[in-house]
């Protein structure tokens, strides 16, 4: 088989990503009739159809679904090689993709990119805010060497070592009904109306399951994209929320509000290092990964949850 050209991976990923030939060719600088012809170009060298062409546009068939997964990570690393030679030029030895959930990024990492950063300056970062599950995906298809995840979400194939732990709590305001409780259960406060993030984040899956599990049912009345939202709703009576403890760093007494643990089993929340395999990561990023875990004085000198 002849050698695939850069120009056609990227072609073949914008046409992917656009679903139409057209947006496709706009975005790459190129002739309608020249994008045309390349795809047909390859699905013959290839000796079959990569794309189902429909009305409205196109769809990827089962062979161009595997064909765009390994453009994506040649492409990935191909940049990766790029952008690691030139940073060896301007004396940064190293380059680490890191794609982390929201609760590592406020909770945790801070402070121990930090000090990663301190020990290794020659080391360049780059964190990107994902949902679990995007972090996984991430990782599995080459984007980024490393994932930080809430352990419930499932990571087939991938190498997971524990990170940290982080306790749920339910948020209310001060004058809430259930704000005077020092402990509860999921399950009590499915009475009252929520303030949640969006369906597609992990950890609203976890409490829809929960509770679903539990013969209840959340009564979202807002969905939102930030826990700092989530706060200021709670803040303003528009319902309660669940969010991690670590993650309210903001001065309570500003928004009035009460943090109850929640006395559930999951409830006590481990955060995970996602990775391809530990062996084949690049040196610098078995570096960072390595002092993660070193890092984490709390998960080796805290009980583990009943």
């Amino acid at each position: 088989m002849r050698r695939f050209d850069f120009v056609t991976l990227k072609l073949f990923v914008a046409i992917a990503e656009e679903g139409r030939l057209t947006a496709a060719a706009d975005r790459e600088h190129l002739a309608l009739a020249a994008v045309s012809k390349r795809v047909s170009d390859l699905e013959s060298m290839i000796g079959t159809e990569l794309l189902y062409r429909r009305s409205r546009g196109v769809e990827l068939t089962p062979a161009g679904q595997a064909f765009l997964h390994h453009a994506r990570r040649i492409l990935e690393d191909v940049a990766r090689l790029e952008a690691e030679l030139s940073e060896y030029g301007e004396g940064v030895r190293g380059h680490v993709r890191i794609h982390s959930n929201t609760s590592a990024i406020i909770a945790f990492l801070p402070q121990d990119l930090s000090v990663f950063s301190r020990e290794y300056p020659q080391i360049k970062l780059d964190l990107q805010e994902r949902t679990s599950a995007e972090a996984i995906a991430a990782v599995r298809d080459g984007v980024a060497d490393v994932g930080i995840f809430a352990g419930h979400v499932a990571a087939d194939g991938l190498e997971v070592v524990p990170y940290r732990r982080d306790q749920l709590v339910l948020v209310t305001p001060e004058d809430h009904p259930l704000a005077d409780r020092d402990r509860l259960f999921l399950h009590e406060a499915t009475e009252h109306d929520f303030v949640g993030l969006q369906q597609d984040a992990s950890l609203q899956s976890l409490l829809h399951d929960q509770a679903n599990q539990a013969g209840r049912s959340l009564r979202m009345r807002i969905q939102v994209r930030s826990f700092d939202a989530i706060c200021r709703m709670i803040h303003h009576g528009m319902g309660i929320g669940v969010l991690p403890e670590r993650t309210l760093y903001r001065d309570l007494r500003d928004l009035r509000l009460r943090l109850i643990p929640l006395a559930d089993d999951w409830a006590r929340r481990e955060i995970v290092i996602g990775m391809r395999h530990y062996e084949t990561l690049p040196v610098v990023a078995r570096h960072l990964v390595d002092h993660l875990l070193q890092a984490n004085d709390d998960l080796h000198s805290e009980p583990a949850p009943a």
